[in-house]
């Protein structure tokens, strides 16, 4: 196969005006909250890793050089929907390979993006390099989302094997993030909320339609 092609500054125009019209899509369907994806080796994280951008121009070489595509999305996803809308970026907080993006970049990107006004900070990690090396464990990309919890105001979201109601709880509880992202749990049990609730001893909005499914026992769980 053809080795792929360096965008040319008409390219990445291109790009940046796609991802704004794709916002403003959104905006118009009714979404209250954007996430841009500059995660698990897509187009923005192949940017800002060293590993992947080879370029030689505005937009390689330097850190400055390679978040500038992604601040100029953000930039244009955030101009292009009402300012009620909530904008935030999900990133790889290291490519677990040496030499490769890191938590220490993270954090400048984040500053940067705080600076913009982004609504949150979304920590993942990996995904670009197929050297990667993943302590995968429960919670092990907390570590990641903490250290940038700690150099930024914008709320951070964690994410990442926070499988159990209770170990989500004292991540928060802990100050380590300001937020969970549960996706596969919930894919697996589309009533986590519910059955965290149950056991955190809070309280869920139920639809009438569910009342009578309610826990023996749990007669104060839904509203």
């Amino acid at each position: 196969d053809p080795p792929p092609q360096a965008l040319d500054a008409a390219g990445i125009d291109a790009v940046v005006e796609a991802f704004a019209a794709a916002a403003r899509r959104a905006a118009r369907l009714g979404l209250e909250l954007i996430e841009v994806h500059a995660a698990h080796g897509y187009l923005l994280h192949q940017f800002l890793s060293p590993l992947s951008n080879r370029r030689d121009d505005e937009y390689g070489g330097a850190l400055e050089n390679r978040m500038r595509l992604l601040l100029r999305v953000f930039d244009a996803v955030r101009a292009a929907v009402p300012a009620g809308i909530a904008v935030g970026v999900r990133i790889s907080a290291t490519d677990w390979v040496e030499g490769g993006w890191d938590v220490t970049q993270s954090i400048a990107v984040a500053k940067a993006l705080e600076a913009r006004g982004s609504d949150f900070i979304h920590v993942s990690s990996g995904g670009l390099d197929p050297r990667q090396q993943i302590p995968v464990g429960p919670g092990y990309q907390v570590p990641l989302a903490s250290a940038i919890k700690a150099q930024v105001a914008t709320p951070v979201i964690a994410v990442g094997l926070i499988t159990e109601p209770r170990q989500a709880e004292t991540i928060l509880a802990e100050g380590h993030a300001d937020a969970i992202g549960i996706a596969r749990g919930i894919l697996y049990d589309p009533r986590w909320p519910w059955h965290a609730a149950a056991e955190l001893g809070a309280q869920v909005h139920a639809a009438p339609q569910y009342l009578r499914c309610q826990p023996h026992g749990l007669r104060e769980l839904f509203q």
